[in-house]
């Protein structure tokens, strides 16, 4: 199993996340607490737009932050829930393709690239991708699509 494990300030694990992005060929699963890092929400819309199926779940608070990437994701054509609990939906992974997970305290935001002391790993493993995906399933479910806000 390969694994990578990335700390911040410095443009290290954002450019770990563009990349895993740009190689992903089936799907993507975003499932973060918010995205303000335009150039992550950028590799996002090029995934989308090379055909990549991408679903994002995010938390309701966070998404009309200023600077959040959010609308301009969802306005982008890609699918969009939110959390609509009183609660943070304060996940930060990542499912590639079924069978890589991205994961850590890394939040896909410019602060964490340029002040926070942050963490990211990302590795293959079909028995733990499967657990992230289920999970993402259940938030995807449970989450109400940004059409309906």
């Amino acid at each position: 199993m390969q694994i990578t494990t990335l700390f911040s300030p410095g443009d290290a694990c954002a450019k770990h996340i563009r990349s895993l992005m740009r190689d992903a060929q089936e799907r993507l699963d975003i499932c973060v607490f918010t995205i303000s890092d335009n150039d992550i929400a950028d590799s996002i819309k090029d995934a989308f737009d090379r055909g990549l199926n991408v679903r994002i779940v995010t938390d309701n608070f966070k998404m009309w932050d200023e600077g959040s990437d959010i609308k301009s994701l969802f306005d982008h054509g890609i699918e969009v829930k939110i959390d609509q609990t009183d609660y943070h939906m304060h996940h930060k992974f990542m499912v590639v393709d079924g069978h890589t997970v991205l994961t850590g305290s890394y939040n896909w935001t410019r602060s964490a690239a340029q002040f926070n002391h942050e963490n990211i790993i990302s590795f293959t493993d079909r028995q733990v991708s499967q657990k992230f995906s289920a999970e993402f399933e259940k938030l995807w479910k449970e989450c109400v699509g940004m059409e309906d806000n």
